[in-house]
């Protein structure tokens, strides 16, 4: 009598079914996240995007929590267990193979994909894949073609895998291979997993663009690419020089055409600095990223011309390198065309950066600026405001002094 009120096996395994999807019942919620942004903006560019990172990290789970986002289905492709033919096809003959040829038969998840006409294609593993599988898979993800089929614009392409240290029998990827995917950095953030444990995980949103800065967007972007490298035609195109480096992000005009794409949906969605830098990286490399956000941060400075002609008013920026650069070039500016009223107009603005930011910003454009003072010009009042920060009068007696 007993033993009939012992739970069957079958009941425990219904108790803990629902024991796992008590588990499994997370929620997710706003939460500012640079590369979650960056992966989502470059998706939504429709490039091909690599994440590195070491295992466990949650790579998985981020492109998972991003299909349901988007309300995309995804499609999970482990490239180190599929042969070549699984990308390029099978060969499958015909009633006449002379005359209608051949055709290269594709697997079936890409079947799965062209009949859906939309979904997100997750190639896992890929640094363990095989030299052999990686030139298979340049056709995947360049022409977006395996086998006769090809897939609908509707199909975003991302891939993962673990630095050749923590690889299993790695490889390094192959150079053509690596120059057409956007290359980000995926780390693990302490709060996001303690908070993600606990139930709720930040949430992946399509970038919200700005229907009114399209058209800017994208002049900015040409204008910044083709600026760069009209000054550096060594970056156009630059093979690293070791395989490692070859593996990753480095710059090729198909790598800068990316870039352009990249930077363009970045200023129409109103991105971050950060989230600009790691796409810009990881499509040209640090190096050339690096120069690529200077020359971006030049175009965003004021003109010297418009400061002087207003400093009362000026609007300086707020970020102290841009802030030291906007002020060396007001005194650039002056010293190009010296007059008394624009002498004293750069030290109005000194004065104004002095009130508005940090001082020792105004020492090297105020040193620079003493020193052009001409015989005849009196010091302006606006000098005793800087006294604390450096005794300006006494450098601009002592520069006039020397050239007598």
């Amino acid at each position: 009598m007993t033993s009939a009120l012992l739970p069957t096996p079958a009941d425990q395994l219904a108790v803990a079914a629902d024991l796992l999807a008590l588990l499994a019942d997370t929620t997710t919620e706003p939460r500012p996240d640079p590369q979650l942004e960056a992966l989502t903006l470059a998706v939504a560019a429709d490039l091909p995007v690599l994440l590195w990172g070491e295992p466990g990290i949650g790579k998985t789970a981020a492109l998972t929590q991003l299909a349901e986002e988007l309300e995309l289905p995804l499609t999970t492709v482990i490239a180190s267990v599929h042969e070549p033919s699984d990308f390029a096809g099978l060969p499958v003959v015909g009633d006449d193979p002379a005359t209608q040829g051949v055709p290269m038969a594709p697997p079936d998840w890409a079947v799965r994909l062209v009949r859906a006409g939309r979904g997100l294609l997750f190639l896992d593993e890929l640094s363990t894949a095989p030299p052999a599988v990686q030139a298979a898979l340049l056709r995947l993800v360049l022409e977006r073609r395996v086998g006769a089929l090809e897939l609908p614009p509707g199909v975003r392409i991302v891939a993962a895998a673990n630095p050749r240290s923590s690889a299993a029998d790695g490889w390094e990827l192959s150079a053509p291979l690596a120059n057409r995917f956007v290359h980000l950095r995926w780390a693990h953030d302490h709060e996001v997993v303690v908070r993600g444990l606990g139930g709720t995980w930040p949430r992946a949103t399509l970038p919200r663009l700005d229907p009114e800065r399209l058209a800017e967007a994208v002049d900015l972007a040409r204008r910044a690419v083709t600026g760069l490298l009209a000054v550096r035609p060594a970056l156009v195109h630059r093979l690293p020089g070791n395989d490692t480096q070859r593996g990753g992000a480095w710059p090729s005009p198909r790598s800068w055409e990316a870039t352009v794409r990249l930077i363009a949906f970045a200023t129409a969605a109103g991105s971050s600095r950060d989230v600009l830098s790691l796409l810009v990286r990881g499509t040209v490399g640090d190096g050339p990223g690096l120069e690529l956000l200077a020359a971006l941060d030049r175009m965003d400075l004021p003109d010297p011309e418009d400061l002087l002609a207003d400093p009362a008013g000026a609007e300086l920026p707020g970020r102290g390198d841009l802030r030291q650069a906007a002020l060396d070039g007001v005194v650039a500016a002056v010293r190009a065309r010296p007059d008394r009223a624009r002498w004293d107009a750069a030290w109005a603005l000194l004065v104004r950066a002095l009130e508005t930011g940090a001082p020792d910003l105004v020492v090297v454009p105020a040193t620079t600026l003493a020193s052009l003072r001409r015989e005849d010009w009196d010091v302006p009042p606006a000098i005793e405001r800087l006294a604390g920060v450096v005794n300006l009068s006494q450098r601009a007696d002592r520069a006039v002094a020397g050239r007598r």
